[in-house]
């Protein structure tokens, strides 16, 4: 059994989903002829749903890392909402953080328990640093490599982020 967790940009241009779905497919697809393709995701808009998604096409089991109590409803936007609950109820397990409130503590958080459920991490990250902020792409891609976790990088050729 392979258990890959993710971490990835959010706002990925419709353009570059593609993409992104394509390359995923592609990295994950050894790890799931090998059997036993666990991905871990925060199903978060962009990056993690569309690993999450592909996760589920190859056949491998997902599991889903819920930042807080009140992420579906507060932070969970109507274009993403359908997604997000198919998501869900797809998950081999549902798996919702004691915190309260989704907020950047709650995300960390999130983060630090992916990586304690993975073997390796697959990062949908242009390569851009932290931003400062914490709980971002470039902190989990760090965080993972300072505890010697496995990290690929899937940045494909024409993506790009919105702004």
């Amino acid at each position: 059994m392979t258990t890959l967790g993710v971490t990835g940009h959010m706002d990925l241009t419709e353009d570059s989903v593609p993409l992104v779905r394509d390359a995923l497919r592609e990295t994950l697809k050894p790890y799931a002829a090998a059997g036993n393709l666990v991905g871990v995701s925060c199903l978060a808009k962009g990056s993690d749903s569309i690993f999450a998604q592909a996760v589920l096409d190859l056949g491998g089991s997902l599991v889903a890392v819920i930042p807080s109590k009140d992420y579906r409803e507060n932070k969970v936007k109507p274009d993403h909402a359908a997604t997000f609950d198919r998501l869900i109820d797809a998950a081999d397990e549902v798996l919702t953080l004691d915190n309260e409130t989704a907020n950047r503590a709650a995300y960390e958080d999130a983060n630090r328990t992916l990586l304690q459920r993975a073997e390796r991490l697959v990062a949908v990250w242009d390569g851009e640093p932290p931003s400062g902020k914490g709980g971002g792409t470039a902190d989990t891609v760090m965080e993972a490599r300072d505890a010697g976790l496995p990290v690929e990088v899937v940045w494909p050729q024409g993506a790009t982020r919105k702004g």
